[in-house]
């Protein structure tokens, strides 16, 4: 595919190496621009288990010419099922084909899908220093000034932050905003292998704590559950992780309940507190700009975190290819992502007060068709 080239921007430094980062990397690159990638991690590694992959999702990582690796090494489905927590079968939500070609709907382990997206930098040529951050910017001479933590500093045409809600390009240039904030929810998320027959990704209902299973490769699923969430003395060990979610998951029938009787010590299991923030405009400050979580965090409800970061990756490099000036293709990247991640965080929210407050499961499932149907449309 021909992509137009960005004529405004020669270098750029992407702050953060995460989804985000990457997919902002791999879209500037592949319009001329010379891309550098910083990552605090000295090793560049992600953690967690799976995470689904909606079909705007898909539609996202196709512009980025990963699909067929995610498909490859990762799981597709057709549709999600609703079951009240028994196991009683509400409905079925069939995701329809967004595309012509594009799968409906799947899941992938998180590291595996880093090592798809890793692979691509380093195919384009992207170099990548690791173990860094910034510590200042300033903008200057039709570009930013930027020192680094390790003390050398440089100059480039362009600054993305997307260094995740812990943002530090935000806490340095963007002094109007603030870190997400806590929604009262917290999300258990567990690894382990594919239930016997389950075929689709499923949504437990009705319960104080709903919870989902996605599936994730031919022999691995991952089960959340999200709870409203108490603040502890001390982290939970990891049999503690585990005997709270045996105990919470008591209540579960379907596959829920298979889990909860077949999982073990061994499976990886973990516990964080919700927060979700859309930060007031402007997102851009000179020629530093934020993406991704930095800047549009959300919580877990519609799955959609990673695919708004990788819409926004590549909305900035068209915006940036369509515009003479940076700024005005600054201002049209804001503007055009602005309505679309409120939308997104906004129906999450809605979803966690209503779980927190005991809705009805019907309530739950309009929000969710609602949301789902209007991520369908094109970004």
């Amino acid at each position: 595919m021909t992509r137009e080239i960005i004529s405004s921007v020669q270098e750029a430094l992407i702050v953060g190496g995460g989804i985000g980062g990457m997919a902002a990397a791999i879209a500037l690159s592949e319009r001329g621009v010379k891309v550098e990638i910083i990552d605090l991690d000295p090793q560049w590694r992600v953690y967690g288990a799976g995470i689904t992959i909606t079909g705007p999702t898909l539609r996202a990582y196709r512009r980025l010419g990963l699909l067929e690796e995610i498909k490859q090494q990762g799981a597709i489905t057709t549709r999600n099922r609703l079951f009240r927590y028994d196991g009683t079968h509400l409905k079925d939500l069939d995701e329809p084909v967004i595309e012509e070609g594009l799968p409906a709907t799947g899941g992938i382990m998180r590291p595996v899908l880093h090592r798809i997206m890793q692979q691509r930098v380093q195919a384009l040529g992207i170099k990548v220093r690791l173990g860094l951050t910034v510590t200042a910017l300033d903008n200057r001479g039709g570009g930013v000034d930027v020192t680094f933590s390790d003390g050398s500093t440089g100059h480039v045409d362009l600054v993305v932050g997307a260094d995740s809600v812990f943002s530090t390009v935000r806490d340095i240039a963007f002094p109007h905003m603030a870190p997400p904030e806590p929604t009262g929810q917290g999300c258990w998320r567990i690894s382990i292998r594919r239930p016997p027959g389950l075929t689709e990704g499923e949504f437990y209902l009705g319960h104080d704590n709903p919870a989902g299973i996605t599936v994730c490769a031919a022999d691995s699923v991952y089960m959340w559950m999200l709870t409203p969430h108490v603040e502890r003395e001390r982290f939970l060990t990891d049999d503690e992780l585990y005997e709270e979610l045996q105990r919470l998951l008591a209540d579960f029938g379907g596959n829920a309940g298979w889990i909860r009787d077949n999982m073990t010590r061994q499976d990886w299991i973990n516990y964080r507190p919700l927060a979700a923030a859309l930060q007031p405009r402007s997102w851009s400050h000179g020629r530093i700009v934020l993406l991704g979580d930095a800047v549009h965090a959300t919580t877990p409800h519609l799955a959609s975190g990673a695919g708004m970061a990788v819409e926004s990756g590549i909305v900035l490099a068209e915006e940036l290819a369509a515009h003479d000036r940076v700024e005005d293709g600054l201002l049209a990247y804001q503007e055009r992502r602005y309505p679309r991640c409120k939308d997104v965080i906004d129906s999450s929210i809605s979803l966690g007060r209503l779980q927190l407050e005991h809705g009805d499961a019907r309530d739950h499932a309009r929000i969710l068709e609602g949301a789902l149907s209007r991520l369908n449309e094109a970004f």
